[in-house]
């Protein structure tokens, strides 16, 4: 059963002018260690870095939670399999709300294109 779904859309150089601009103080606060050595091992990492914070946004729009939730952006990170598919997994609150929504599985869906990176992500609970 479909728990929710959340898709983000984030406008490339915007995140290159944040990352421009605030640096390791953005990278540090929104992303986790294995998010940023994904993104910093990319010849252009501002791409993979708004790919990264779209499926973030995503995720929190499936759950029907905002950021300002007592939340932390870390809690919610993306890795890649190895054929490239990117697979998201929480800890702290926002694991604890996902698990009140008896949210079991999510799915991840993202793209780049042009000046945009859009992730979509399905929440999913067992009885699928």
């Amino acid at each position: 059963m479909i728990i929710g779904i959340g898709i983000d859309l984030v406008k490339i150089s915007r995140v290159q002018e944040m990352l421009s601009r605030w640096e390791d103080r953005f990278i540090n606060r929104v992303f986790t260690p294995s998010e940023i050595a994904y993104a910093q091992n990319k010849k252009s990492q501002h791409i993979p870095f708004s790919g990264l914070f779209a499926v973030k946004e995503a995720v929190l729009k499936g759950l029907g939670i905002g950021s300002q939730m007592g939340v932390r952006w870390q809690e919610i990170e993306t890795s890649h399999d190895d054929l490239g598919k990117p697979m998201v997994s929480l800890s702290g609150k926002v694991q604890q709300i996902a698990r009140e929504q008896r949210v079991s599985d999510i799915f991840v869906s993202l793209s780049h294109d042009g000046d945009y990176a859009i992730a979509q992500v399905i929440l999913t609970d067992e009885t699928r």
